[in-house]
């Protein structure tokens, strides 16, 4: 199933506007501006479906302002100037990503790319208000796992095995649903496995609200964040 992720310039909601990824590159650098490039000719950080603060008290308004508007955007913007004029411009941000991810002398790139891929199905995942675990994806889950609260253990436990940086990600491989994580800007998609759902360990995704509670902050963004409805659509 073709998936927004797949598009060229990540256009994730049609009533937004394309945003280019033209921004200083550095880790001070502003909101992503408006362009009038060509969607097929840039990789673009799509607008946040929801305010700063929608996602509050489980992630605040002031991480969402540094995460999204600073590291996620900054990624989208080394990525789409590392592209321009390469054999990668006009490629969809997934393809990019999965591309680099074969060259060695790419790894700059793969590691900005695979990041701007990674954030956005992070973003992407969150409901405003409770999220219901109720529909198909949650019978898949317990299906798998026994029970939600079985499934947030195991989610939890590889969080926690994660040493230092990366991600922790319910997949699908081959129809049957495990729990991966993943060091630094590594994916699921360059590995064949569907990625459904996804916690960030990077220590700036929960510093500012959970200090060193790492545990606290998955537990929360799974059980009050997580749209089952966007994980379904994505199975």
């Amino acid at each position: 199933m073709e998936s927004k992720f797949d598009q060229p310039a990540m256009d994730r909601r049609t009533f937004c506007k394309t945003v280019a990824g033209a921004m200083v590159a550095s880790a001070a650098g502003g909101m992503p501006v408006p362009s009038d490039a060509a969607p097929s000719d840039t990789i673009s950080n799509p607008p946040l479906p929801y305010a700063d603060n929608s996602l509050e008290p489980t992630i605040s308004a002031k991480t969402v302002s540094f995460h999204y508007g600073k590291h996620t955007a900054l990624y989208y913007a080394n990525t789409a100037k590392m592209i321009a004029g390469t054999a990668y411009a006009g490629l969809a941000l997934r393809d990019v990503a999965i591309a680099a991810a074969k060259k060695p002398e790419d790894a700059g790139l793969f590691n900005n790319a695979a990041q701007a891929w990674n954030h956005t199905f992070y973003w992407d995942q969150f409901t405003v208000g409770k999220g219901k675990f109720e529909g198909k994806a949650a019978e898949s889950v317990k299906s798998a796992f026994g029970s939600y609260e079985k499934f947030r253990e195991a989610m939890v436990k590889e969080g926690m095995a994660q040493f230092g940086s990366g991600w922790v990600w319910l997949v699908e491989d081959k129809g049957a649903l495990k729990i991966v994580k993943t060091p630094n800007a590594a994916t699921p998609i360059t590995e064949g496995l569907r990625p459904l759902l996804v916690v960030d360990v990077w220590e700036h995704a929960y510093y500012l609200d959970y200090q060193n509670r790492r545990v606290d902050y998955i537990s929360a963004v799974l059980d009050n964040l997580v749209s089952w409805k966007v994980v379904a659509k994505r199975m």
